[in-house]
């Protein structure tokens, strides 16, 4: 499923019983997110500031003057969000001042299924970014799998760094999931004791909603969040692909940007996760044996349709000493161009790894760090120079173009 299918909604019903019918539906639509919801009026304009959903959805009944004033607010504080107005009333007069309040839509409790979901089709279709030749713009959201060639070659260090990167800017919300089930250390790089892991969420998927999915995580002071791998190996074997799947989909409609660090097993949950990936990280070294790899998950990938026309290949450790595999080697041996050079620098990155902490906190001026950088400007389509990408030799060995 991707982004473009998502909807996230925000509900106020001082009523008990409207209110909890209506979630109850709104649960039931597999596109969409029910980000927040609120028992009364007043406090609704603050509950949408906080949460920022694409649509509201009011229920006018309990006080329908109460509820007028809301959506007019609504409509001047948030002009590009959505409103539904919902009610037993059906006088057209009401109907027609709920309209020039603000709503898009109106709806007759109780609201049937179908025409909740024709409902906020089109209001969905009124809202949606328009390019110049008048398609639709999907909402700026990435899933990013990162897979690596052999064990040790830096994939959570990468994903990482690249996620608190990617954090630095204030439009971006991130995530990262360890779905190394067995033996991942994502909580251990980051030094987080997380109260809540991977297998409550995936186990508890068909009754998750916002609330319960913030308190599964946990964030970092960077402000990069993380989905810890489970605790006991028992509940990491009870994890499956659909409900991976399904977390998936709901990490997507909450984050910008959702960074999925795979096991080396490439489990039924691994291969899942690269079919909602936009991007998979291939990170790799001039060394033979990761090379080799590289190119045997290359061919494997090419098997599944689409795949393979999302890797993206990372160089790790390039400079590092006795290296005599040259990039264009490499290139000629995967078939392919070599999307990003990360610059060796063991030192940094194992003290990084040590202390907990990334390393834009240990290591700020590192050319490592520069360079992950970099690579998440990239990711995300923003300008960098050309030689960012690239590590060259010198007489005395490797450094970064300057």
């Amino acid at each position: 499923m991707s982004v473009s299918d998502w909807v996230r909604l925000a509900l106020v019903d001082p009523s008990d019983q409207t209110r909890d019918s209506l979630r109850d539906a709104l649960l039931g639509l597999d596109t969409l997110w029910l980000e927040a919801e609120c028992a009364r009026y007043e406090f609704f304009p603050d509950v949408v500031r906080q949460a920022r959903p694409d649509i509201a959805l009011v229920v006018m009944d309990s006080n329908p003057q109460a509820a007028l004033s809301l959506i007019q607010q609504l409509s001047q504080e948030f002009p590009h969000m959505g409103i539904l107005a919902a009610s037993s009333r059906t006088d057209g007069p009401f109907i027609l001042q709920t309209l020039r309040s603000g709503a898009k839509e109106f709806l007759t409790l109780p609201v049937a299924l179908d025409e909740l979901v024709a409902a906020l089709q089109r209001v969905r279709q009124q809202l949606a970014p328009v390019e110049n030749n008048g398609q639709p713009l999907a909402p700026s959201s990435q899933i990013i799998a990162v897979i690596g060639s052999r064990g040790g070659i830096g994939c959570t260090s990468i994903g990482i760094n690249l996620g608190v990167a990617l954090a630095q800017n204030p439009n971006h919300n991130v995530v990262f999931v360890d779905l190394d089930l067995a033996l991942g250390d994502a909580d251990v790089t980051l030094d987080l004791i997380p109260s809540y892991t991977l297998a409550d969420v995936a186990l508890s998927v068909e009754r998750l909603d916002m609330t319960l999915l913030r308190r599964s995580l946990v964030r970092h002071s960077t402000g990069l969040s993380l989905l810890p791998h489970p605790v006991q190996l028992e509940d990491a074997a009870a994890i499956q692909e659909e409900q991976i799947s399904r977390v998936l989909g709901l990490l997507r409609a909450a984050f910008t940007h959702v960074i999925v660090d795979l096991s080396k097993g490439y489990r039924p949950t691994d291969l899942a996760a690269l079919r909602h990936a936009d991007v998979i990280l291939l990170v790799t070294q001039l060394e033979l044996t990761a090379l080799r790899n590289a190119v045997r998950l290359l061919l494997s990938l090419q098997s599944f349709e689409g795949l393979d026309q999302r890797v993206r290949v990372i160089l790790n450790r390039v400079g590092a000493d006795h290296q005599e595999i040259t990039v264009k080697k490499a290139e000629e041996t995967l078939g392919r161009p070599v999307f990003w050079q990360i610059p060796n620098d063991a030192k940094a990155m194992l003290a990084s790894r040590n202390l907990g902490v990334p390393l834009l906190q240990h290591a700020p001026r590192s050319k490592v760090w520069q360079s992950i950088q970099d690579l998440a400007k990239a990711l995300c389509g923003e300008p960098v120079p050309p030689e960012a990408a690239a590590v060259k030799k010198t007489r005395k060995g490797f450094s970064l173009f300057s």
